[in-house]
């Protein structure tokens, strides 16, 4: 017995039993227990201040005040008009149009013509035959000889007559390098009569020393040499270096075609050059300026002066130049049938009087047509371009070869 009392003083205390949670009186305490919304936290004791903030609700949203008066709408088709603008890639083409004789063809309607872009026909979008303003650079060969350079002077006094207040011109001559005589001035108005006043040149002198002749060895009386420091010496053969011509007619056009791209739009860029169309000692190559040239709108005219002229000829169009055995070394044919130019053959000083006169008004009555080009605009591809007239017969229509893209031809 007294074994079985030691034993079970050796078994430790169980632990009290605990009320259960579900009794009335614990669930009357849960509400001070644990805060809505923020679990059974520690620190969430009934009388802090925090829980009893959380216990508020938040206040409502702000509302827009609501609007008493009804907005003031103008009356239908008076309320200002908005526009869209898209980009678009608008191509603007001069057209000169001569009969069989050179004569101009006025007259014609956006009806009978057609145009093409690399052999696709294109939707004329616009056309008009209201003269443009013009910038021109006028580009002068100062590298011909003397006497056809002194024509050339005496008939730049009839240049500013042939242009309007609208215009505005500037001029580069050329020998050994291109020079800049005058920037973009008005076309009428004394500095520009300063500005050809100060672009002639003498010209070249055609002089070149006698090799052999009578004039060869000096004066001789009875066969011997009076002064014997000219005799020749025995066995000598007597030579003569004749320097290279320079004729950078390629620099010079690049030159005036850069002071042209930079005119604003919406004028005719022209460039006119009075040269034997020599080329020779260029650093740009014909290729390089042409591109230019198309990617600029700038179109090329001029007068043929000096070998490359021919007495009566005038008006030179593709089907007769190539005949003409002196327009092998003129490169300015090129020019002109690549970008849409004219060319005017002239001998005397008078004919290349009236030719700036009858260029200025082939200029000024150009039919101007306009297509929106699906050509993309980033490429660098030529783009053909090929202008027809239907329905008449023996026309020659001139209209530049092609173009390539630029953003400048991006309407907004």
């Amino acid at each position: 017995m007294g074994g079985l009392q030691q034993q079970q003083q050796s078994i430790p205390d169980a632990p009290a039993p605990q009320p259960a949670a579900s009794s009335p009186a614990n669930l009357s305490n849960l509400k001070n227990s644990v805060t809505p919304g923020e679990g059974t936290a520690k620190d969430a004791t009934p009388d802090s201040p925090q829980s009893q903030a959380d216990q508020q609700p938040a206040p409502p949203p702000e509302q827009a005040p609501v609007q008493q008066t009804a907005p003031e709408l103008p009356v239908a088709g008076q309320g200002p008009s908005y526009t869209i603008h898209v980009p678009v890639n608008e191509i603007l083409v001069p057209v000169t149009v001569r009969d069989k004789k050179g004569n101009l063809v006025p007259g014609l309607t956006w009806r009978q013509f057609r145009v093409y872009e690399d052999g696709q026909p294109q939707r004329i979008s616009f056309f008009t035959v209201d003269p443009f303003p013009l910038s021109v650079a006028f580009v002068i060969d100062a590298s011909v000889p003397a006497d056809v350079m002194h024509k050339v002077n005496e008939s730049l006094a009839a240049v500013p007559g042939a242009f309007s207040p609208a215009d505005s011109v500037a001029i580069f001559t050329y020998n050994t390098s291109p020079t800049e005589v005058t920037t973009f001035t008005a076309a009428e108005g004394n500095r520009l009569v300063a500005a050809f006043q100060s672009a002639k040149r003498p010209g070249r002198d055609m002089g070149v020393p006698a090799l052999g002749g009578p004039l060869d060895n000096g004066p001789m009386i009875n066969n011997k040499q009076v002064d014997p420091n000219m005799a020749p010496q025995r066995g000598s053969v007597g030579f003569i270096k004749i320097p290279k011509e320079n004729h950078p007619l390629n620099d010079a056009i690049l030159a005036a075609a850069k002071a042209l791209a930079s005119q604003p739009k919406g004028r005719r860029r022209i460039l006119y050059v009075i040269s034997d169309g020599k080329e020779a000692g260029s650093k740009a190559t014909y290729k390089e300026v042409v591109r230019y040239m198309l990617t600029n709108n700038i179109s090329l005219y001029g007068t043929l002066v000096g070998e490359s002229a021919m007495w009566g000829m005038g008006y030179l169009d593709k089907m007769h130049l190539p005949l003409i055995p002196t327009m092998r070394d003129n490169i300015l044919p090129k020019y002109a049938f690549a970008t849409g130019g004219v060319l005017d053959s002239e001998f005397s000083e008078n004919g290349i009087q009236r030719s700036f006169a009858k260029i200025t008004q082939s200029v000024r009555t150009q039919y101007t047509l306009g297509y929106i080009s699906h050509a993309p605009i980033m490429s660098s591809k030529f783009h053909t371009i090929d202008v027809r007239v239907e329905g008449i017969t023996g026309l020659d229509v001139q209209a530049r070869d092609g173009y390539y893209p630029s953003s400048a031809d991006i309407e907004q």
